[in-house]
């Protein structure tokens, strides 16, 4: 195998993602893992962000087995958010919403106790039009934020409130993989999730978060956390009135308050808003691509599309926070 070589990226002064390739179509992507893995991951704690192209990777399989030369096993969706099926195994469907819906920048499971330190897209069919996915570095994010929203959160953290309810959105069985409330209170219990119910089929959680946390490998002070995205005022208009109309400010399917659970004003949210769009980085889908995401340093979202497309998805290197209790036996 020749040289490796690394090309400029898409956004050159930014360098997110910063695009690998070889001097040889068609070149295999693991052995090119075997080969430079070491450096690799050099690169994407520097940049935050590695899009492969222009290699031998011809489906999902193919795509599972590079995500297993870097990474090792997949990891499980779990406390799911979003509607996502298997593909193969722990390869999941990208966010499985309607084309026309952007999905807003975010780090992928920064609610939980646990996430995945790294995540992987495959594109196994290319859009006609748009549907990029665009990322944006936490890093910078968190260095454009007013001081003063900053050290609110800082002071106050962030809290994720979800109702399950009958068949609104996801249920709570599919959620936590139970149908035993007793079972899903000791895994929230565990995981620093507080849950009321009301009746069999209306739960409501409440998860207090920090909103900004130190990368592990770098130190580096990062934006990591759902607040945005969650928030009621990030809807299309029409939805949020709708979702208010029905269910009202405390009975929403997920919304997001400071840590003592008092509302996070708007404009506040159109701040946040405007510093991760201020990053907004996108590059086009091209068939076989592979896209490396270091979660904790680099937001991802989804564009609208037209036409077909579809990518693929792994979550990999679980990285354990400290709300995860330890417990002995």
């Amino acid at each position: 195998m020749g040289e490796l070589e690394l090309l400029e990226t898409v956004a050159a002064e930014r360098t997110l993602p910063y695009v690998v390739t070889h001097e040889q179509a068609g070149a295999g992507i693991e052995e090119l893992i075997g080969a430079e893995r070491g450096r690799l991951r050099r690169l994407l704690v520097t940049h935050g962000a590695l899009l492969f192209r222009g290699f031998d990777v011809p489906d999902v399989a193919a795509f599972e087995s590079a995500v297993r030369a870097m990474s090792g096993e997949p990891m499980t969706y779990n406390e799911r958010s979003s509607p996502r099926h298997s593909i193969k195994g722990n390869v999941y469907t990208s966010t499985d919403y309607p084309a026309d819906e952007e999905i807003f920048l975010h780090n992928e499971s920064s609610y939980q106790a646990a996430w995945p330190r790294l995540l992987y897209f495959y594109c196994d069919r290319e859009p006609s039009s748009r549907g990029a996915t665009p990322l944006a570095d936490v890093r910078r994010v968190v260095q454009t934020i007013d001081p003063d929203v900053r050290e609110e959160f800082t002071r106050r953290g962030w809290m994720l409130a979800r109702n399950y309810r009958g068949k609104v959105g996801i249920p709570w069985p599919e959620v936590y993989g139970t149908s035993d409330p007793a079972e899903v209170d000791r895994y929230c219990a565990d995981r620093g999730i507080g849950t009321e119910w009301f009746g069999s089929d209306h739960l409501r959680t409440t998860a207090v978060r920090r909103p900004i946390h130190e990368h592990p490998d770098t130190g580096e002070d990062v934006w990591f956390n759902h607040i945005t995205f969650f928030h009621i005022s990030t809807h299309q208009d029409d939805v949020r009135e709708g979702l208010l109309a029905m269910f009202g400010q405390d009975g929403l399917p997920i919304n997001t308050y400071y840590g003592d659970g008092a509302p996070i004003p708007d404009e506040v949210v159109a701040h946040l808003r405007d510093c991760y769009r201020a990053e907004w980085r996108r590059f086009d889908w091209q068939r076989g691509d592979v896209l490396v995401v270091d979660n904790m340093m680099t937001a991802h979202g989804r564009e609208p599309f037209e036409g077909p497309r579809s990518i693929a998805v792994a979550m990999c290197e679980a990285h354990v926070s400290d709300y995860l209790k330890v417990t002995d036996g």
